[in-house]
Formats: structure tokens, sequence, C-alpha cells
């Protein structure tokens, strides 16, 4: 079937977007292709078109297990046979996702990165038609991004096993020394970008200093028709935030990673629906979801780097009409970031202490524990170490990144069971078992594909059909568990921490150079960008972010909030940077009367008086006592 044929049966387009033909026919022709497409620009198409048009199976590594399960049960909608395998779950869940990959007609395979150190997946993927190897969020495996993840270098290991096989990396923001360290760790046997451009010419940025910034953000939402997001940094932030829009007659729901994931459902579909207008989140929304209608983006809290911000930024206008993104800051934003940057980097002997003080909760023994899920309360965890939960917090993630676990903070909301015997053995079973036969036959009336795969049961539902009550569900359930009957899963309403690795003992917990020492420098620059963005009041705001991320030729947006102060003064773009270049050196050096200055800077006076004007009203430069200018300190 025709690439466009399929396009149009599967996912109802007639068309492609920019770009993602002419990357879907690079890979086709096996080619190494990295993909670098903007927030809402359909990367996931680039390789789900390719894996249903070419035969065999598709791999796809993902870290975000949320988006994992929404893309295969999106895809399963469509008729397309997806499956996902990620830290967390069940043995048998796991093999028998991988028989079916094997054995089956699976076109899509989703991978966590952490599930390729497991000699169990790479033996199955050794067996199977690998078609094309997906890497999403491709930034995740270099030092140099804002999200490294160690587990991401195993990729390129299993590259040895699938011959002749094209990886297509696709990532939203990459700066040019992460495009080149995506395809070096990929071992791309020649660099292969397919670009589009960052800049988003519908969605005006504009940053505003208030000391009200509540006050401030009411009367943006006042002006806005359509809907609106949010973003700060912390939950508890999220639902103050939220309180307030709804007594001040704005409809706001609320959304962070530590609801409950029916609560978030409903909260994103009220949102989705617009029966709320706005939606106040901390950074866990926004994966996937595609609203076109988001007038305009707010940051309460300052993001800690360029590419974030860039990113929820761009959730904003993606119908192309005009758009706005906002960051509302005060003085206090900046020392509470560069606070937040402090207690993101513990110092390693914290790190260590808490994974010691993990396993005592746990009473996990040094030497065991591998691939086992234990329910994870923070609060209880911090309460009973007497430990600060934003560094308790910061020092898993650590942990998690190097490799020593997994926390899955969505809880596993619906138990499973699957039949793992076949239909000659269970009715001998039933046979030999009189008091469990009617509830096997309930099973089996309840839930079809019990043998084959398994299947999300609701013990309170077979309780009411049983007529008795779910503690003797639960019961019935473990006992043909014990029996070897089914695999029982069971739902929690916690989330939970996976070991990776069974227990070390704690000194020979190590903390890697490239995750720590490296990515904290690199996270110091990366912070100290997002100042310098906001701190700026003479470089178009578009411009600046389009320079972070390598684009060098753009011209100036003329509709942000530096801009329209710079068109007051009635100046061309080239005039005015002339000027600018010669006067900013000058006054870094030593201070100048005005009358120096005009016999230096070779240009109109007028034209001169006018930059100095607009520097003074600016705050670049100051006015000394002596009056001469001086170019204000920017540190």
């Amino acid at each position: 079937m025709p690439l466009k044929q399929i396009l149009l049966k599967y996912w109802g387009y007639s068309k492609f977007r920019p770009l993602q033909e002419e990357i879907i026919t690079s890979v086709i022709e096996g080619n190494d292709t990295l993909a670098l497409l903007p927030t809402g620009g359909g990367k996931s198409i680039c390789y789900q078109v390719p894996a249903v048009y070419m035969p065999g199976i598709c791999i796809v590594i993902s870290p975000l297990i949320a988006l994992m399960k929404d893309q295969v049960e999106s895809l399963v909608n469509k008729g397309i046979k997806a499956k996902a395998v990620y830290t967390g779950m069940h043995f048998r869940e796991i093999e028998n996702t991988l028989n079916n990959c094997v054995y089956g007609d699976i076109k899509l395979l989703y991978l966590s990165p952490e599930r390729l150190q497991s000699e169990m997946v790479i033996e199955h993927i050794k067996q199977m038609n690998v078609n094309l190897l997906a890497v999403d969020e491709a930034h995740c495996i270099s030092q140099w991004g804002y999200d490294f993840r160690p587990p991401y270098l195993e990729i390129a290991k299993i590259r040895a096993y699938l011959d002749k096989v094209p990886v297509l990396a696709l990532t939203a923001t990459a700066t040019p020394d992460v495009v080149d360290d995506i395809q070096k760790k990929l071992l791309y046997k020649k660099n292969n970008v397919y670009q589009k451009t960052f800049e988003r010419k519908n969605l005006t940025y504009i940053v505003i200093n208030s000391e009200d910034k509540q006050a401030r953000l009411l009367r943006i939402i006042d002006k806005t028709k359509g809907s609106a997001i949010i973003y700060v940094r912390n939950r508890k932030k999220v639902m103050e935030i939220s309180e307030f829009l709804n007594k001040n007659g704005i409809k706001a729901g609320y959304y962070h990673a530590g609801l409950d994931p029916k609560v978030r459902n409903i909260q994103q579909n009220l949102w989705m629906q617009n029966r709320n207008t706005v939606m106040v989140a901390t950074n866990a929304f926004g994966m996937g979801i595609d609203k076109p209608d988001v007038r305009v983006v707010v940051h309460l809290d300052l993001p800690d780097s360029l590419e974030a911000y860039f990113q929820e930024a761009g959730r904003a206008g993606r119908d192309e009409k005009k758009s706005y993104s906002v960051i509302l800051y005060n003085q206090s934003d900046i020392l509470n970031l560069n606070q937040n940057f402090q207690n993101s980097y513990p110092d390693k002997e914290t790190i260590k202490s808490i994974y010691q003080a993990l396993g005592n909760f746990f009473n996990i023994p040094v030497g065991s524990g591998k691939d086992v899920n234990f329910s994870f309360d923070l609060k209880e965890f911090c309460g009973n170490y007497n430990l600060n939960p934003l560094i308790t917090y910061n020092s898993l993630k650590f942990l998690e990144k190097d490799g020593y676990i997994l926390m899955n903070e969505d809880p596993l909301t619906t138990s499973k069971i699957m039949i793992i015997v076949d239909k000659e053995e269970l009715y001998r079973f039933q046979v030999a078992n009189s008091k469990l036969d009617s509830f096997i036959k309930l099973i089996l009336r309840s839930y079809g594909g019990v043998f084959n795969d398994f299947v999300r049961i609701s013990e309170i539902e077979l309780a009411k059909r049983a007529g008795e009550d779910v503690n003797t569900i639960e019961e019935n359930l473990k006992k043909l568990e014990s029996f070897g009957i089914i695999s029982y899963i069971k739902a929690t309403n916690k989330p939970y921490i996976t070991y990776i690795e069974n227990r070390f003992d704690t000194k020979d917990v190590f903390i890697k150079h490239e995750t720590y020492d490296v990515r904290k420098q690199n996270a110091e620059k990366r912070k100290n960008s997002v100042i310098e963005y906001i701190n700026s009041t003479s470089k178009c705001r578009s411009l600046i972010l389009l320079s972070y991320f390598g684009e060098e030729n753009a011209k100036r947006c003329g509709s942000c909030d530096v801009c329209i102060n710079r068109n007051k003064i009635e100046l061309s773009e080239l005039e005015f940077n002339t000027i600018i270049e010669i006067i900013k050196p000058l006054l870094l050096k030593s201070p100048h009367t005005l009358e120096e200055i005009v016999k230096k800077v070779n240009a109109d006076e007028d034209n001169i008086l006018k930059v100095i004007q607009w520097l003074l009203d600016n705050d670049k430069i100051i006015k000394t006592d002596t009056y001469e200018f001086l170019w204000k300190s920017e540190k």
C-alpha cells in the first residue's frame, strides 16, 4: 500500500506535514536519520507509517511510560497491532509480549531504554524481523542534553544484532552539540539530519517583570480568547493557582504527577473539551497533548532550561493562529531558580546514603531485589528517615539515571490476569478442584483472550457477578496463581520503585562522572541561559531562542516585548545593532560623556541619541553624577 494511502487509512490525513515524507523515505531507503521536529511537528508519524509499510516490526525506544501506553492504545484503536514493554511489568507479561513480537504479527514494540539491559529482551530481539529502530526523545542519549539518561547508551549495543536496520532518532529540542552527539552515540555511518526551523512565526514571546504576578495573570487570561496552559514548578502551587483562578471566575483545571491517574484523565478531558479554559500544571503535563487552539502558555516559575521552555511554549498556537508565550517573573524567581539548581544536585554521599535507606525501607538484602516492584510513598519514606523531600527526590532521580532503580509515578490502577496453562490442563484442574470451578468459569465468561495475553479485570465487578465480597475474589485469584494456573497482577494506588539491578552494598554504589559532574556543569550553563534570556532587553526573544538552537540567520520577529519596544525608536535593525556594537564595549571599558560617545560613533547624531535614550529606559546603562554614561553590570 502506498505511503499516502497508509496515512489516509489509519490516520485520516490526506497529506504529510512538512519534512515527514522526506524522513519516512530516508528510513525506507535504509538510511540512519535524525529528525529534528519542534513540539507538535508530528514525530510519531515518521516511524509509525514506515513500520506499517515495511515487512516486520519496528522497535521504538521511549523513556515515557505514560506516552508509550497512550500510543499503543491509539495504534490498537486504529487497527495496528502494537505492544509495550517497560520496567514494572510482571515477568510473564513481558515474556508473553516478547513472544508475540517474535511469532505474531505485531507491527510496533515500544521499549523503555532500561529494558535493553535485560538478557531476555535482547535474546527475543535477535529473533525478531526488525524493520526499523526508532529512538524517541533522542536528546536523552547525549550528556550535553538537558535530560541525559545513561540507559540510552545501551541502544548502540543492540545495533550489532540488527544488521542493516536503519535507526531513526527523533527529538523536538537539540542544540548543535547535541545534534552531533546523538548521531555519534547511535553509531550513524554518516550524518543525516532533517531539521524543521525552530521559528514559530505565529508565536509571540513575552517576558514581564512583575511584583504582583497573580494580578497580571488575571489580566492575561481575561484577554485570552481560547485555551491556556499555566506552568508552575510544584504540585502545591498547581492547586493554589487553580483555586485562585476559579475564585476569580475562570474555569481552571489542575494536573501533576502526584494525582490519581483517573483524576488526571478527568482534568485533561475537561480542558480538551473546553469545559475548563485553563490548565494549571507542572511540567508533567503536555507530552502527547495536541490541542490546536491554545492561545497562551504562561510560565509563573522560571523553567530550568531554554530547551524545556521552548518545548512547553510550543504547545501554544499549533493551529498556526496568533498565540503567546509569557514568562512572569520577579527577582525572587531568579533566586529560586538558583536554589532549585543547588537542590537538584545533592552531594554524592547524600545520594549514596539515600540508596542505603531505600534498601532498608524495603527490607531488601544486599544481592537481591532485581526486577521487583515496591510500592513507594515519598512522604512516608522521608518521615521514617527524617529526610528533606526535595533533596531525596532528586537523589532518587540520580540513582535512576545511573541505572540502579526506576521510579514510576503512575500507580497501576487496573488489575490484570492471564491463564498460563492450556485449555486441557485447565479442564483437568477444574475437575480436581470443584470449589474453584465456578470461579474459573466466571473468569472465562467475563473476559475474552485470557489464554493469549494479560487482560484487565475488575475484582469489584467479579464480586458483583459472583455474589461474593471483594476479599473472597482476591483470595481466589491468589489461590489460582499459587497453583500455577494464572498470573495475577494486583492494582495499586501508590507509585512504585523497581530495582534495575540487585541491591548493592553502599560502598559499591558509584555515581558516574558523566551523570553527575558533567551534567551539573551543563545544567548550570542552561540555567544561566534562562537568566540571560529573561534579562535581555536589547535582542529579539525569538532570535535568542533560534540562536540557542543553532539558527543564526533569522530576522527579528517584530512582535515580542523587546521588538515592540525597539520599534518605538524608529531605527532599522542594522542601524540599531551597529550603534549598540560600538557603544557597549566603549561603556563597558570606561565611563564616557554624551559628547565623547557621539564623537566615537560614526552615525547620525539623532540616531545615537535615540539609542542612548533606549538604553537608559531599558536599564542597560546608567548616568553618573558627573553626567557620564556607564554600561550596567550584567552579572
